[in-house]
Formats: structure tokens, sequence, C-alpha cells
């Protein structure tokens, strides 16, 4: 597999910023400007939160156990999740390519276990076995071709390449 280096770096950049950057850009952005903006001008907030460093150590407290069940009900309880998971396996050609050959294989794999117990209990295979297994053969082997030479459907990257 090629490495493009800046693709790759520009990945992990992405991904650095977006996670952790970000996220702790945000936090303290929301924190500085909710108690000074908020909480500094109402008098009833101001008993309760009396320095930017209660606040902080309130809203930390109670936010994370919060905000770990809002993730917790996203990926566990909600539709939200599966959906996003549905359309990265749709558009990721990777996962399709190997579902494409576990679906092939898993038949292969099936008739060669049955031809193994027969073997071991010293039988031989029938004429209908052998041409089960020169089916499954035929069947890998176009698969094999196929997607060799891009002729699939719609290949794993998307595109029509019917011909």
């Amino acid at each position: 597999m090629k490495k493009n280096l800046t693709f790759r770096a520009w990945y992990y950049f992405r991904m650095g910023w977006s996670t952790y950057f970000a996220f702790a850009f945000a936090a303290i952005n929301t924190l500085t400007v909710t108690y000074y903006l908020a909480i500094e001008k109402a008098p009833a907030l101001k008993d309760v939160f009396p320095s930017f460093i209660y606040y902080v150590v309130i809203v930390t407290l109670t936010g994370i156990p919060i905000l770990i069940a809002v993730g917790y009900l996203h990926f566990k309880k909600s539709s939200a999740y599966k959906a996003e998971a549905d359309i990265s396996f749709e558009s990721h050609p990777h996962l399709k390519r190997i579902l494409q050959n576990t679906e092939n294989m898993l038949p292969l794999y099936l008739k060669m276990s049955e031809m193994m117990i027969k073997m071991s209990k010293n039988e031989k295979l029938s004429d209908k076995e052998i041409e089960e297994i020169s089916l499954l053969q035929n069947e890998l082997s176009q698969h094999i071709e196929k997607r060799l030479s891009g002729k699939y459907e719609s290949n794993v990257y998307g595109t029509d390449n019917k011909q």
C-alpha cells in the first residue's frame, strides 16, 4: 500500500485538532464566556458561584457525568450512531471489500470443513460434492477476476465500472 505522507500528516493534524485541541479550547472558552458574561452579572448566580474557580469545579463535576451519560445514550440507546455507522460503512471502500470477500469465503470454509470431516472418516467425496466444490471454486475465480478488473456493478470506491 502506497503511503502518502502529506495526506497522512493532514489527517493526523485534523484528528489532533478536532479531538484534542478544539475540545480543550471550546471547554475553556465556554467556561470563561458563560462565567464572565452571565454569572458575574447575575447576583443570584454570583452567590452560587462566588469565583471562577468554584464555577469551573462545580460545572466540571456535574458536566462530565452528564456528558458521559449523553455519550452513552448516543452510542447505545439511539438510532443516531447506527445511522453514522451505516454511512461510514457505505463510504468506506475497505470495509466493502472485506464484506465482499467474507461473503464469498464463508461457503468455501463450510464446504472445506465438511470435506475434512469426510476425509477424517476415510470417506470418499460424492460426485455431487465434487461438483459443489467446483462451483465454489468457479465463483471465487469470478470474484477475483471482477475485483482485479474493476467489473463489480459498484466497485469498492463507489463508482460504476460496468463494462
